[in-house]
């Protein structure tokens, strides 16, 4: 097949120079049909037309081709012509920019647009993290309290009652970590408080009830046997937990009191302090004369300080410290109980990752509920105590009428009086000391 240009064959080639060819020397410049050299000159005399082959290079030097303006075949457009040098631009004719080709002027960003999808991403990555972060959490839930095995229970009133119990476990705790919470080494659990806290629709209520309570441990249903078990008559109210445990502890409350325990919450040492430090400590009003304990720990001198999670523990603890022992210690821990969940729901900590995720850990690690509490149920428990401690609701005492060897007696009036308000959702009027 003939690769040359229409008219051309092998024997315009001259002296076939270039493809093929052995010699050193290269061949003549290809002049295509829109290019001349220089003026016309005479067919067969440029060595490409017919007619005898004319030197490639006279004298030596390499004629070099001239290129002149075209007419109006000009394969370059506009018979403008090509002088051999490369401008830059881009021939063709003029585009958007002008006879260059250049471009035109950028069109102006459409906000409106770039504001929609900024917007569509923002959300997307908030719903994404937030159903991220609400399974890591539930996951995290010890719910190991079955309540179904409490037997005799009272009807279920309005509002929600949560029993809320703090117990002096050290499981996990090292030896170090013993010393260093003054907790002591006793073997098995018992509570070092207790509160009910009612959530409903005229206020929220938190009442503490005293571990020295004497009240009636009644006719039972054992946790691990499954066998019902005779009452155990007149004791005191943290007995009940040490002898079988979270179930019979809400047996013996609803027996004592009327009231339904809708969900139940414990946590222990290690945990309260580890909320305390995630949360980056609790700010506390400490009373007039200070406070001093080597039983617990506790050695603070009178004004507000922010307590870690060692302090905060030697704080909730002391007792031997107050002159009116278990009832003043039960006030303390409501203080404290109260301003942490305010700590715990400020901007500064809900908005900020670097904070709310170790709070979460370290509160969701240590919490011990019920079967049948959610996040849901957890966080409306935080929220009503924080609305108690901003004087939204109202923080007592059990109702106490006197003593009895040296056990706490509850005012059965005032009691009865103070569940039938609360199973009926209604504002409580009954105050205790």
């Amino acid at each position: 097949m003939n690769d040359w240009p229409d008219a051309w064959s092998d024997e315009n080639r001259g002296s076939r120079y270039g493809r093929g060819s052995a010699s050193a020397q290269p061949e003549s410049a290809r002049v295509m049909r829109q290019v001349r050299r220089g003026p016309a000159g005479q067919p067969g005399q440029d060595g490409y037309g017919p007619g005898p082959a004319a030197p490639p290079y006279a004298g030596g030097v390499p004629q070099q081709p001239s290129y002149v303006n075209g007419g109006g075949d000009s394969a370059y457009g506009n018979g403008n012509g090509y002088d051999g040098y490369n401008t830059g631009q881009v021939y063709g004719g003029g585009g958007p920019g002008g006879p260059g080709g250049g471009r035109g002027p950028r069109p102006a960003p459409n906000w409106r647009r770039r504001i929609k999808w900024t917007a569509i991403t923002v959300t997307t990555l908030l719903v994404v993290t937030t159903v991220a972060t609400y399974f890591w959490a539930d996951s995290k839930l010890n719910r190991e309290v079955d309540l179904s095995k409490v037997i005799d229970r009272p009807e279920t009133g309005e509002g929600t009652n949560y029993l809320i119990v703090g117990s002096d476990s050290r499981a996990g705790m090292s030896a170090d970590d013993k010393k260093k919470l003054h907790t002591g080494s006793a073997e098995g659990k018992r509570t070092d408080s207790m509160m009910i806290l009612h959530t409903g629709g005229n206020g929220d209520t938190l009442i503490s009830l005293p571990r020295d309570s004497n009240v009636t441990i009644p006719q039972f249903r054992g946790s691990e046997s499954g066998k019902v078990r005779p009452s155990l008559g007149a004791n005191k109210l943290n007995a009940a937990y040490a002898i079988d445990g979270p179930t019979l502890l809400v047996r013996t409350v609803e027996y004592n009191t009327g009231l339904h325990i809708d969900h139940y919450v414990e946590i222990g040492f290690a945990g309260f302090a580890n909320i305390v430090d995630a949360v980056g400590g609790v700010e506390i009003d400490i009373p007039k004369g200070g406070m001093k304990d080597t039983k617990s720990g506790a050695d603070f001198t009178a004004g507000k300080q922010t307590l870690n999670g060692e302090q905060s523990l030697a704080f909730v603890r002391t007792r031997y410290a107050l002159a009116g022992s278990d009832l003043d210690r039960t006030k303390n821990q409501q203080k404290f109980l109260n301003a942490l969940a305010s700590q715990v729901a400020t901007p500064g900590t809900i908005l900020n990752p670097f904070k709310l995720y170790p709070t979460m850990g370290a509160g969701l690690d240590s919490l011990i509920v019920d079967k049948d509490m959610g996040l849901y149920d957890l966080g409306k428990m935080f929220w009503a105590m924080k609305g108690v401690n901003g004087g939204d609701g109202k923080s007592m005492n059990m109702p106490i009428s006197g003593s009895t060897g040296g056990n706490l007696v509850w005012d059965k009036a005032k009691v009865k009086t103070l569940v039938e308000q609360l199973n009926n959702d209604e504002t409580v009027t009954v105050s205790g000391q």
